[in-house]
């Protein structure tokens, strides 16, 4: 059980903010090897795009892989990020890219013993 005091610890936040921040970078540069990394490496992770629906990280690994890699450069807006405890959380954002309608995207995290991966991501479009 996850005490109210648990929630936002500063530290936490910091360590999910940084991260959530290498992964922006990758996406944008289309950095496949940290892509991979930040994802876990299992078949439970589940990635539901704007267009595509991931099971595993096979699925994710092949669909990075394949993708068009053109235009990846995005704007964020009211990206919000909260943490339980120690080894959980949620980062939520909007992005636009140009010529594309506003979208979503919400990732949940965890804290394994070789760092912050995501476990679950969903992106969606046109809000």
């Amino acid at each position: 059980m996850i005490e109210p005091s648990a929630v936002n610890l500063p530290h936490v936040q910091d360590a999910v903010k940084a991260v959530f921040e290498i992964y922006e970078n990758a996406l944008t540069q289309n950095n496949l090897a940290m892509l991979d990394r930040l994802f876990w490496q299992s078949p439970f992770v589940i990635r539901f795009g704007a267009g595509e629906t991931l099971y595993g990280i096979e699925a994710i690994r092949h669909f990075r892989q394949v993708r068009n890699a053109e235009n990846l450069d995005r704007a964020l807006f009211n990206t919000s990020i909260t943490t339980f405890a120690e080894d959980f959380a949620i980062t939520t954002t909007e992005f636009e890219r140009d010529g594309q309608p506003r979208g979503r995207q919400t990732q949940t995290w965890v804290r394994f013993t070789d760092g912050w991966r995501i476990v679950s991501a969903h992106i969606s479009h046109g809000i």
